[in-house]
């Protein structure tokens, strides 16, 4: 567990989104991308249905972003952003034997673990979700989880989980309620815009769960 709540408190809601909102509300854009903001937005649906689970039977972890960020979306593959921290943090906290490339997501299938979002609408940032965004996706996540079924559901940040729990002030890690059968647990989101935690943080509470699913 991560010790102490001062860190988690100063984080507020981990964002999922590729993309940053400045506090006058312009958007900010990220320094690693090729492409312009707007040429994203312009690319993807507004009612898109956001990406494909990378999921299955007997998974072992079921990790659940909040929703799709842009780049993503346009691509068509889980955490693209290069700022996003997600595939170097599995490997370094053991879930891979190498750091995986986005476009080679469905390998994790193969070491047991599966990705899937919260809400599949993608948008610039996650502020733009309000509770009723995951009120709305809560039953078709339900619905998801009871048929496939993963030992763990581990949601990346505290947003999602403490709605389809109905549960305010959730700790980081192991939560005394699941869902459908799984076991929940809250990471940090490995976004590159939640400074808040470092990769060396990042890594060391992702190996607890790590370390649990091996057990």
């Amino acid at each position: 567990m991560i010790k102490g709540t001062s860190i988690g408190q100063s984080v507020g809601l981990a964002l999922s989104g590729d993309i940053g909102l400045r506090s006058n509300g312009q958007v900010r854009r990220d320094p690693t991308f090729d492409v312009t903001s707007s040429s994203l937005i312009s690319k993807v649906h507004p009612h898109s249905k956001g990406l494909r689970d990378i999921i299955s039977t007997e998974l072992n972890v079921v990790f659940c972003g909040i929703n799709p960020g842009m780049r993503s979306a346009t691509l068509g593959l889980h955490f693209a952003n290069r700022s996003n921290r997600f595939w170097r943090v599995l490997h370094l906290a053991g879930f891979t034997p190498r750091q995986l490339e986005p476009k080679e997501a469905r390998l994790l299938l193969d070491y047991g673990y599966g990705i899937t979002s919260a809400v599949e609408r993608p948008t610039v940032s996650a502020t733009e979700l309000s509770r009723g965004d995951y009120l709305a996706a809560r039953p078709g996540f339900e619905r998801k989880i009871a048929r496939y079924r993963p030992r763990f559901v581990a949601f990346l940040g505290k947003a999602a989980c403490s709605v389809f729990l109905n549960q305010r002030g959730l700790p980081w890690g192991f939560q005394q309620t699941g869902i459908e059968g799984s076991r929940v647990w809250v990471l940090p989101n490995p976004s590159g815009l939640n400074c808040a935690f470092t990769i060396g943080v990042l890594t060391d509470v992702y190996r607890e769960l790590f370390e649990a699913v091996t057990l």
